[in-house]
């Protein structure tokens, strides 16, 4: 079976794309795979490290601010829905699976054009852009939430949760701290601001490290270029551009994430059981994330435009109080779904079977 994969800009409709890509190669170690997705993405290198061919297609993205680059989309789309159209007529998959990002579009449409199923996976609380494009010309959609079932229509929607990579389910705490020359018994913070990094997190992070105490240990993950100057502080301080293959020994490794809200990772600390302070990119669909964990009792949530001290005192009150970890965590994993991949894979393999019949 020959399967397409789609995705990219950022990394949060990469890794569930990424999870389901290894449940099938399970199955079938001869399924092809082809991903497609952004020049200057973060996904490039991992994507290629699964061993999976990485192709380029020209793509337009909906900046939903004021700006001239708007004015180009509907060309670029066009360019894009071109450069799709060829490649699927030279590679010729059996079906196309993505969950999202503006790469995805045109290839759905040039899919649809040539008779190729497409698989569409939902995992926001709230469905972006991209997949509310893909959706009227896919097979088969696949969503995290029930509530979503009525984003798309129930007919041929299907519930599953969202994917985890089974890498990020094996690491080890001792192995992760040990990885990063960290201390088994000091307190722990993973800072994550999401595949392409988040300045305003990093900026709020650094001004918030020195009204930690000094026994802390704290990875920052800033983004690709993103790397900022850290203030004097004596506690331990890494700072990290990109993780890519350290990533599930970093999570394995915090007693305490502070991340953006993309699903991707919301969902993998679920995975864990890890707790976390969210801080959701204002004015955008991580709202609805950060605000279905904080409901939920698995996670604290906090603005950006709180201040750095507000932050420490937040991280030093929650890992000083080992029985709210504790509740946190539990209600983190009571939002995993460990048979995500293996049901999406499912309709995945369906659509593909279905087509070659």
């Amino acid at each position: 079976m020959k399967v397409l994969l789609a995705g990219g800009g950022t990394l949060g409709s990469v890794t569930p794309i990424l999870a389901v890509a290894q449940e099938m190669r399970r199955r079938d170690p001869d399924v092809d795979l082809l991903w497609v997705g952004t020049k200057c993405g973060p996904e490039r290198q991992l994507v290629e490290r699964f061993g999976i061919e990485f192709r380029t297609i020209a793509s337009g993205r909906l900046r939903r601010w004021l700006t001239w680059r708007n004015l180009f989309l509907p060309f670029r789309v066009l360019h894009g829905l071109v450069d799709s159209l060829s490649l699927l007529r030279r590679w010729r998959p059996d079906v196309v699976f993505h969950a999202g990002g503006f790469v995805a579009v045109p290839l759905t449409w040039a899919a649809w054009l040539l008779g190729i199923p497409v698989h569409v996976h939902q995992l926001d609380w709230r469905p972006g852009l991209a997949n509310r494009l893909s959706a009227p010309f896919a097979e088969s959609v696949s969503v995290s939430f029930e509530k979503s079932l009525h984003d798309f229509g129930v007919r041929r929607t299907v519930l599953t949760g969202n994917p985890v990579r089974t890498e990020i389910l094996e690491a080890g705490r001792e192995e992760g701290r040990e990885l990063f020359g960290l201390s088994v018994d000091r307190p722990t913070v993973l800072v994550l601001g999401g595949g392409t990094g988040a300045a305003a997190l990093n900026r709020l992070t650094v001004d918030a490290l020195p009204h930690l105490r000094s026994d802390f240990q704290v990875m920052h993950v800033t983004g690709l270029d993103k790397m900022v100057r850290p203030p004097v502080w004596t506690g331990v301080y890494l700072q990290l551009d990109f993780l890519n293959e350290r990533m599930p020994s970093a999570l394995a490794a915090a007693d305490l994430v502070v991340t953006r809200a993309g699903m991707g990772t919301l969902t993998e600390l679920a995975a864990l059981g890890r707790p976390a302070v969210i801080v959701p990119m204002p004015g955008s669909h991580q709202e609805d994330n950060a605000d279905l964990f904080v409901r939920a009792g698995a996670a604290v949530g906090f603005s950006q435009d709180s201040s750095g001290v507000d932050l420490a005192e937040t991280v030093s009150s929650l890992c000083g109080d080992r029985e709210r970890l504790g509740r946190l965590a539990s209600a983190m994993r009571k939002l995993n779904s460990p048979q995500a991949a293996a049901r999406v894979a499912d309709l995945v393999m369906a659509a593909g079977r279905l087509h070659r019949s």
